[in-house]
């Protein structure tokens, strides 16, 4: 079947530019074909306009005399000696009964000029697919057998123009497709793909194998593949009947159209497998001194927030939270980036399937399938999901699927698309679909977002970005808090089991995990400050954008020249406190609220009330340092609803209600705990609070013995601060009595903040109750 009738247009005529033409040598140059790959990926990668690589990809129609009989004039010049060409060939396709003994030479591919068309003019509208633009791409008559079987190859170009392409075996047949990699008994030509390192498919008849005798005998230009059946004099290459498939490869046909005849799809893949595919096909990859496998990400060395999208369809159209978290893309142009990112990993000589769950309760989990081309994306979600047991991969039908196509570009020209990445989320279909970016951050924090949905819509379960930690009583205690914060630190207690670092879920059942790993910073990581994180970077673990040392292996943990937003991805198993499985039954006692206060006017600890509760949750704030090279000094303040404002799909009142009424309904306490400054602000040179004393401070809260101090109230936020902590220099708690800055400027930074609290609550006014609005900062 031709592209004409698989996407559902006319049929292009193809242009042949005549040999000889311009300095050409060799086989005739096809100027272009209209295949709009540039804009809308109709079958093929990587071209000019988008990477330092593009492919040939050989296609012909299935009616040759359409083809050659409608040539029309070659681009640039009006003229075109194709026409006059036309009975040669005619009589060449009907005399030519043997292939050709020898294929075009070295030297005569080598001087296939390079044309570069201009960009196509992009169109916009909702039938924009549909429309056909000249493209970049230029495809190559490399050899005339029988006019059912032009020869069509496909070789690696670069932006030079050096096209010197190996020897093929032909490929015959109407629709030609180069044999699986699954295949027993076949030696493959490695052909390196720049963007993928990926290697070609196709066989090599030099090297020798068990069917040498017959690919010998069968010579260059035959089919490497024997089993054919119905051939004739006009078709002696026959037909090729389909192979037997797995379940799984005949679901991704059926329900995401990946070519299983060409792709090889592997299932599931081990750490070693991945480890193996990753140092040959992706640059950047090596194994460091811990046993760790580092990759790196590409340009995106972090998250992309501005080109996330929600499919804008009426099953959740009413429900969510629609504004810059939540930017709404058209179901018109999902199906324009989807098909583009299942067209990227058509041509694609491998691709990795990661099966797995997202929740630990089996009652609420999620089944997650991930589709990808790079092997450390595999093994970053492999790490991440929770990985069911061989019998289960066996029957495994997905609940939502990721197709990871990051390697290659969204169209920015596309309706309501502003870059290159796109990261949409469609939760009618139950799809991801990433472009542009191979930040595997992506991934992790899709699956999230379709838990902030997933969750309270359909169960009734609060999700929440926290950390939770056991103590040995069972008293469960839930972190949230910002990047910086002391979330991971002041969860990896040793005296404490780790239930987990990041994600969560609270229902009726308890407190359950999301993650099947973690996925820890790493900037200026030690052995000292992260015992637990540091010894779990070895075999299985993924770091990600780090430095090391060339000859040692050894990791460079301050070494920030790739991004400050260093990684690693690991199994929770690898934590030696972490409670497995990552659920507990027990109902939170503590609910803590971290925030880090760099202007030093927040008090270390303070009792928060249920409407408190729902203003500072929604207000999710902490402070970031500008950079001392900018010469600024005064602290930036951050705001962020829920802890969680990037990954939210609901509206943030939402989910402080369901909080709030969670703590009520189970007597939990709810603390506000500041990790920041104290005695002065970061600008009037005061200190961050000791890790001892906020150590304390927790021990305490476990204990239950703050919970009965006394306790006074800390005008403007109006918070309670208890007057006493075990451990805990008394002056420390009342930041008014810890200030040595001077009492004027106290007041002056404490209205200050005030005030950004209440800019900030502004948006959320409209869907907050009066007592919650009150609950804020008097200013």
């Amino acid at each position: 079947m031709s592209l004409a009738r698989i996407y559902g247009v006319p049929k292009p005529p193809l242009k042949l530019l005549p040999t000889g033409s311009k300095g050409a040598r060799g086989p005739p140059l096809l100027s272009h074909c209209r295949c709009s790959v540039c804009y809308y990926c109709c079958c093929c990668c990587c071209c000019s306009h988008h990477g330092r690589y593009y492919y040939y990809y050989y296609y012909y129609p299935y009616d040759y005399d359409y083809a050659y009989s409608s040539l029309p004039s070659r681009r640039p010049s009006s003229s075109s000696a194709a026409p006059l060409l036309l009975p040669l060939l005619r009589l060449l396709l009907a005399s030519r009964h043997q292939p050709s003994p020898s294929g075009p030479s070295r030297a005569a591919h080598s001087a296939l000029p390079h044309y570069p068309w201009p960009a196509p003019t992009p169109r916009r509208g909702a039938d924009s697919h549909r429309r056909l633009h000249p493209s970049p791409f230029r495809y190559i008559l490399v050899g005339i057998d029988y006019p059912s079987a032009l020869l069509h190859r496909r070789a690696r170009v670069s932006t030079a123009a050096s096209c010197i392409p190996r020897q093929f075996p032909t490929v015959v047949g109407p629709r030609p497709h180069p044999p699986s990699s699954r295949q027993q008994g076949r030696t493959y030509i490695t052909m390196k793909d720049p963007v993928n390192r990926a290697v070609s498919p196709y066989p090599d008849p030099s090297v020798k194998g068990p069917n040498s005798q017959l690919l010998a005998n069968r010579g260059p230009s035959s089919n490497m593949i024997s089993n054919t059946v119905n051939k004739t004099a006009l078709h002696p290459g026959g037909v090729q009947p389909h192979g037997n498939h797995t379940d799984l490869e005949e679901e991704l046909h059926e329900v995401a159209h990946i070519d299983y005849d060409r792709v090889a799809i592997i299932p599931n893949p081990s750490v070693a497998a991945l480890y193996e595919d990753a140092l040959v096909y992706e640059t950047g990859t090596a194994i460091t001194s811990s046993g760790a496998l580092t990759a790196y990400s590409g340009k995106k060395t972090g998250r992309s927030p501005m080109d996330k999208r929600v499919v804008k369809e009426p099953s959740s159209e009413n429900d969510i939270w629609w504004g810059p978290v939540n930017k709404p893309m058209s179901p018109e142009v999902w199906k324009i980036n989807r098909e583009r990112a299942v067209d990227y990993l058509n041509t694609r000589n491998r691709i990795y399937v990661v099966d797995g769950y997202a929740g630990w309760d089996e009652k609420y989990r999620i089944r997650v399938r991930v589709i990808c081309a790079r092997a450390y994306h595999a093994l970053f979600m492999r790490n991440m999901l929770i990985r069911p047991p061989r019998e289960e991969l066996e029957h495994f039908h997905p609940d939502y699927t990721i197709y990871n196509a990051g390697s290659f570009p969204a169209n920015r020209y596309t309706e309501g698309m502003t870059s290159a990445t796109s990261v949409a989320i469609n939760f009618a279909d139950k799809e991801m679909v990433i472009l542009g970016t191979e930040y595997a951050g992506e991934m992790k924090k899709g699956v999230f977002t379709v838990l902030f949905y997933e969750m309270p819509i359909k169960h009734n379960v609060l999700t929440l970005h926290s950390s939770a930690n056991e103590g040995k009583n069972g008293d469960v205690t839930l972190f949230f808090g910002l990047s910086g914060t002391g979330k991971t630190t002041l969860s990896a207690d040793p005296n404490r089991a780790l239930i987990g670092d990041d994600e969560h879920c609270w229902s009726d059942r308890g407190v359950f995990n999301i993650e099947g790993g973690c996925y820890a910073k790493c900037i200026g990581l030690s052995a000292e400050k992260e015992p637990d994180i540091f010894n779990a970077i070895r075999y299985g673990s993924v770091l990600e954008n780090v430095v090391f040392d060339p000859e040692t292996r050894e990791v460079d943990y301050d070494d920030s020249t790739l991004t400050e937003n260093t990684r690693c991805a690991y199994p929770i198993e690898y934590i030696s406190n972490a409670k497995i499985p990552c659920l507990s039954p027990s109902m939170p006692s503590n609910i803590i609220l971290l925030t880090c206060d760099a202007r030093g006017v927040l008090p270390p600890i303070s009792k928060l009330d249920r409407a408190q509760t729902m203003f500072h949750f929604i207000s999710g704030y902490t402070s970031k340092m500008a950079g001392t090279e900018d010469g600024v000094t005064e602290p930036q303040a951050t705001f962020s609803s829920c802890f969680a404002q990037p990954f939210l799909a609901l509206h943030p009142m939402r989910y402080a209600k369901m909080l709030a009424d969670k703590i009520e309904q189970h007597k939990a306490n709810a603390w506000l705990l500041n990790t920041g400054w104290v005695g002065a602000g970061f600008a009037q040179g005061g200190k961050r609070c000791p890790l001892k004393y906020t150590r304390a401070i927790l021990d305490a809260i476990h204990s239950g013995e703050l919970a009965k101090v006394q306790y006074e109230t800390y005008d403007v936020f109006n918070l309670q601060v208890p007057t006493s902590c075990p451990n805990v220099p008394a002056d420390l708690l009342n930041p008014r009595k810890a200030w040595t800055a001077g009492t004027d400027s106290f007041h002056t930074e404490v209205v200050k903040l005030g005030r950004l609290f209440r800019e900030n609550f502004v948006k959320y006014e409209s869907e907050a109750t009066e007592d919650v609005v009150k609950a804020g900062p008097t200013v």
